[in-house]
């Protein structure tokens, strides 16, 4: 199911009528699980997408598809094949434009740590 900021964006697009970059910029992060993929693959480099699956153990396989297949679609990963020993593996990178996100990821990842601990709320993340 697509999210509906993005289709939102994908529909102004069309149009040739966005009068708001900051909606357009927060609409390719929109989807429940873009944000952290995103985060991972610009800090991890290329992973499969069964590696990427064990980080987001909660997501379901059809979700974390999806996810990825829009993030493909708005040119923000790159999606590759290979098969091996007649099995196929399926690796995921950021593109360019994906990786011109990555400063505004880590922003956003060192706003929400130290607002965390202004909370006094434990957190382990890195």
């Amino acid at each position: 199911m697509t999210d509906t900021a993005r289709e939102y964006a994908q529909e102004k697009i069309a149009k040739k009528d966005f009068s708001c970059a900051k909606e357009y910029t927060l609409s390719m992060f929109s989807g429940k699980y873009k944000i952290v993929i995103l985060y991972h693959l610009g800090h991890n480099g290329t992973m499969r997408f069964s590696q990427i699956q064990r980080l987001l153990d909660h997501a379901s396989h059809k979700m974390l598809t999806q996810q990825l297949k829009e993030m493909a679609d708005d040119n923000l990963v790159d999606r590759r094949e290979e098969t091996i020993n007649n099995g196929k593996a399926v690796y995921y990178s950021l593109t360019d434009t994906g990786e011109s996100l990555i400063p505004i990821v880590d922003d956003m990842f060192s706003w929400g740590k130290n607002r965390l601990a202004s909370l006094e709320v434990s957190s382990d993340f890195n």
